[in-house]
């Protein structure tokens, strides 16, 4: 009974259904721990997660669109692992930025895919198997945010997405 409850609050933490998209001071650790426990039937006999984070201060977001952003990069990440492997989960602070990494060991994504990845409806993956929707959206969210992603990836060896983010938003410099 107590996984269903952890369950159950990690869904009510991931959707923030109490706060409705609004603007708040938020820790993103506990943002990433609960999308992967949303996430974790789609990752459990794929792969093994590996969590190096660093030390964040909390950031001024909307989390349940940030988690939507992370919940897109790990679903894709154990999608493009074929067998088993690791996803590793990095954060860390730069001046007054954070970044959050999602790497994968999977296939890795061509280069001339690279350019094309958060167009909307690009896919790499089978007919079926996704709607090309995910980084676009990702994309979309992050520039909402006044952050950017980037992509580093190898054939054969996986990819890794950076998520960089601003501590606090432009206009809401005056209210730390």
């Amino acid at each position: 009974m107590g996984r269903v409850k952890k369950i159950i609050l990690d869904l009510k933490e991931f959707s923030h259904t109490d706060s409705e998209d609004q603007w708040v001071w938020a820790d993103v650790h506990q943002g990433l721990d609960s999308t992967l426990n949303v996430v974790w039937n789609e990752l459990k006999y794929k792969c093994e997660v590996l969590k190096e984070y660093g030390v964040l201060p909390k950031i001024y977001c909307l989390p349940s669109q940030i988690n939507q952003v992370f919940m897109n990069l790990l679903v894709n990440a154990a999608q493009a692992i074929e067998v088993h492997g690791k996803i590793t989960l990095r954060t860390g602070q730069e001046g007054e930025k954070i970044w959050v990494e999602v790497s994968d060991e999977g296939n890795g994504i061509p280069a001339e895919n690279i350019p094309r990845l958060f167009d909307p409806f690009f896919t790499t993956k089978p007919v079926g198997k996704g709607t090309g929707l995910g980084l676009s959206v990702s994309y979309k969210i992050i520039e909402k945010h006044h952050g950017k992603i980037e992509v580093h990836s190898e054939v054969g060896k996986g990819t890794t997405f950076r998520v960089i983010l601003p501590v606090q938003q432009p206009a809401n410099k005056e209210t730390v």
